[in-house]
């Protein structure tokens, strides 16, 4: 168990969809599945979203368990929504670059560096730094909750420094920016993105707002993975899209539109690199079906967070589900 998941081999003669099922029956246990988890787990998932959907689920349920399948911030922000219920993750070492570029005791220190200013916090941060935070955002409702804000108000942004930068540039605002980002959003250029227009001519771009500026600069649509979803869903005249952001999203993007087809941005490939083409985020995908059957056979790994923590932490969420 110090792995951070339970590394019980499974019976092959099991259907693991099947049996993870019948473990949420018995346990009264639904599934909560990021879309930048594999295909699989999304298939088997009570309710799949992006982090906006995931925490207002968190307050719906009335289930006992909810098996949270994304990375660790996310099972936090579940628990911290939902105190008396049980919220298991598949392994516990799923992390965030993000998150991990913002340290609570790093943005006290800053705070105190800059008083008089109001802090507002990307999701995708820990409790401990939610608990730092006036109000927390997603990418899919910054620009909303920053517009909320007296137009004169003293913000600092983070830990998303591509974000917080987009929101600037729409709200004409001068938040001071965290200089933070998502290891995968920030591998894609401006360069791999006209090799595919010049390839496919008649594909609308489409970019995650943690995407660097001329990537976005370069983007028909701009916005959460909700946002690229739910455009895709509404314009099914158009039948080709170019998309910058986590390819696990392009599953229920095929799910949805499957006439349409999704092609991934490859990450720039820098000088001297192995040239790997991938553009997914490998602590997502260190959910697996085995962990999930794991973690409800056994009721293991759970997330707990501190209670002092979590008094302050929850504020900002609310704050949020308040405006949003």
């Amino acid at each position: 168990m110090e792995k951070g998941y339970i590394d019980e081999p499974v019976d092959k003669s099991i259907d693991l969809k099947k049996e993870i099922r019948r473990l949420c029956e018995e346990k009264n246990a639904i599934i909560l599945a990021h879309y930048y988890t594999i295909g699989d787990i999304q298939d088997i998932a009570d309710f799949v979203g992006d982090s906006l959907a995931l925490a207002r689920k968190a307050t719906e349920t009335n289930a006992d368990i909810m098996v949270m399948c994304g990375v660790h911030f996310m099972a936090e922000t579940c628990k911290l929504l939902s105190p008396d219920k049980i919220v298991l993750t598949p392994d516990l070492n799923a992390g965030c670059s993000l998150a991990d570029s913002c340290k609570a005791e790093d943005l006290r220190k800053y705070k105190e560096e800059h008083p008089g200013y109001k802090v507002v916090s990307y999701v995708n941060t820990t409790a401990a730094v939610k608990a730092l935070t006036d109000c927390v955002v997603t990418s899919g409702n910054a620009e909303k909750v920053i517009n909320a804000f007296p137009k004169d108000e003293k913000i600092i942004f983070g830990p998303d420094y591509n974000l917080g930068n987009y929101i600037n540039s729409v709200t004409g605002r001068n938040m001071l920016l965290w200089n933070g980002g998502c290891h995968v959003h920030e591998k894609f250029s401006v360069e791999e993105i006209i090799k595919l227009k010049k390839a496919n001519p008649e594909a609308l771009v489409m970019a995650h707002l943690e995407c660097k500026a001329p990537v976005l600069a370069v983007a028909d649509i701009k916005g959460s993975t909700a946002t690229m979803l739910n455009y895709a869903k509404a314009h099914p005249e158009q039948k080709q899209y170019i998309v910058a952001t986590e390819a696990g999203i392009l599953h229920e993007m095929q799910r949805s539109c499957p006439e349409v087809e999704f092609i991934p941005v490859p990450p720039e490939v820098s000088e001297g690199s192995l040239g790997c083409s991938c553009n997914e985020c490998e602590f997502m995908k260190m959910n697996t079906l085995q962990k999930i059957y794991n973690t409800l056979k056994y009721g293991w790994p759970s997330v707990e967070v501190d209670p002092v923590i979590a008094k302050d932490a929850v504020k900002p969420i609310e704050k949020m589900l308040s405006l949003c």
